[in-house]
């Protein structure tokens, strides 16, 4: 398996590893997150504040339909980190194989359910009436296109467990300026396309995810000459499966416990009108490139710890965390300021309403409290991941959420004198016990017992 874009990570300098690795990664959650940001800008600015309010409130919906399928990709990576590192390759093609075979299985069911269920969906989070027909429309058509969603977060998921992180990066670039391309088009209706409004936003990000699956997959299997394709390739393997699973379903049962507490706090903010959801959903853009840094130092500290668990180097795990702290709280310090001092800047992109900006500058001047330690609970999240060790992550992100976030957003909301700013207090309160968990856990080294996953 020779690649000059794979790294083995369990030697060299830490620092520069992740460094190195994470700003590929960076960059794709930057360009992963432009398919949506382009898509609220175009309608919030152009469409109107209903269409945005839409768009918004389809999001929540959408990230729960693929909680669980985003474990198997977790599971993927750390399982092919574990074993490039112990040099296990009978397994790393065992495990890319049926990690493949679970997704393709997966895309078809969740679109399935997201089309036909879409409408039910929406009502059952209080969406606002003015918009839920617009909003139904684009999810079924969003929905529609997850297989190739699925096949692109697969492969770029296996590419991450081999240290590779600039490859999927580049395919990426390609289709995300490919979608930057047909929104207008489809929305507005240049040229010779028909003017479809804010279902034409969603038909242009699913066929910009549709390529980059087929320039992924023909990447993995006919040009790195990273895996070698045996009769077995893809016959199942239940050894394997039970243990993607055992490793995936708690990872994704916490993007679920994520998603459903999304879905709740949604379903709060939906009942004070439109313009508060529009406002919301143009900071909630925000909030994705608030945490792309965290969330990619997080990617990259679990294929160094899943690396160099499986080769047995237990002291460049302690040395990979450090550091990974250490980059976590400075640059997030930096973006808590900025979107503190600036709030309407980082808004306008996406409206110019002056009430739904106003909204908009209200959530971030609570929730930018609560980045630095969102940021610090991603680190150690993805010390867990690369472990293997994901039960206990789910368990205090399920008490993060469901025991603090939703019902103190509930009970605070419902309190005259709070009102929307409960739901805000919530959200901003809840990331602090996430924290807390997860940093005495790691102190504890009981996480320590998942080094090696053999089937």
């Amino acid at each position: 398996m020779q690649n000059k874009n794979i790294t083995d990570f369990t030697n060299g300098s830490i620092p520069r590893h992740l460094i190195t690795f994470a700003i590929p990664m960076f960059l794709g959650n930057l360009l992963q997150a432009l398919y949506n940001i382009v898509d609220s800008i175009w309608v919030g600015r152009f469409l109107g504040s209903e269409s945005l309010a839409a768009v918004s409130v389809s999001f929540p919906i959408i990230f729960t339909l693929i909680a669980l399928v985003m474990g198997i990709t977790m599971a993927t990576t750390t399982l092919v980190g574990q074993y490039y590192g112990a040099k296990k390759t009978d397994l790393l093609g065992k495990t890319i194989g049926n990690s493949l075979i679970l997704l393709t299985i997966s895309g078809f069911l969740i679109s399935l359910l997201g089309i036909v269920f879409s409408r039910w969906m929406l009502v059952q989070i209080n969406t606002p009436p003015d918009v839920l027909e617009l909003a139904a429309s684009y999810l079924q058509i969003f929905c529609s296109g997850l297989l190739g969603m699925f096949w692109y977060n697969g492969v770029s998921a296996i590419l991450r467990g081999l240290g590779d992180s600039r490859t999927p990066l580049k395919f990426l670039f390609y289709t995300t300026f490919l979608n930057i391309f047909l929104d207008p088009l489809l929305i507005f209706g240049w040229g010779p396309f028909p003017a479809l409004g804010i279902n034409g936003a969603a038909l242009a990000t699913i066929i910009a995810q549709g390529i980059s699956a087929l320039i992924s997959l023909r990447y993995l299997f006919f040009t790195s000459h990273l895996i070698v394709i045996k009769n077995d390739f893809w016959v199942p393997d239940l050894s394997i499966i039970k243990l993607i699973l055992t490793i995936g379903l708690p990872a994704g049962l916490q993007h679920t416990f994520i998603s459903l507490s999304a879905l709740v706090v949604s379903s709060l903010i939906n009942l004070f009108g439109s313009t508060v959801v529009a406002g919301f959903g143009a900071a909630a853009r925000v909030d994705q490139f608030a945490f792309m840094p965290a969330m990619s130092i997080g990617m990259a500290v679990s294929s160094l710890v899943a690396q160099n668990l499986g080769a047995g180097k237990n002291e460049r795990v302690k040395e990979s965390v450090r550091w990974s702290s250490l980059l976590t709280i400075c640059i997030t310090l930096f973006i808590s300021l900025i979107t503190l001092l600036i709030p309407q800047l980082l808004l306008l992109p996406f409206t110019k309403e002056p009430a739904v900006l106003a909204e908009g500058i209200r959530y971030l001047r609570f929730v930018a409290f609560s980045y630095l330690p969102m940021a610090l609970m991603f680190t150690l999240g993805g010390v867990l991941r690369g472990a293997g060790d994901t039960f206990i992550a789910m368990i205090f992100t399920l008490v993060s959420l469901w025991v603090i976030r939703v019902p103190l957003a509930t009970s605070l909301s419902r309190l005259p004198f709070l009102g929307i700013n409960g739901v805000l207090l919530g959200i901003t309160i809840s990331p602090l016990m996430g924290f807390l968990l997860n940093y005495l856990y790691y102190r504890s080294g009981r996480w320590k017992k998942s080094l090696m996953k053999t089937p």
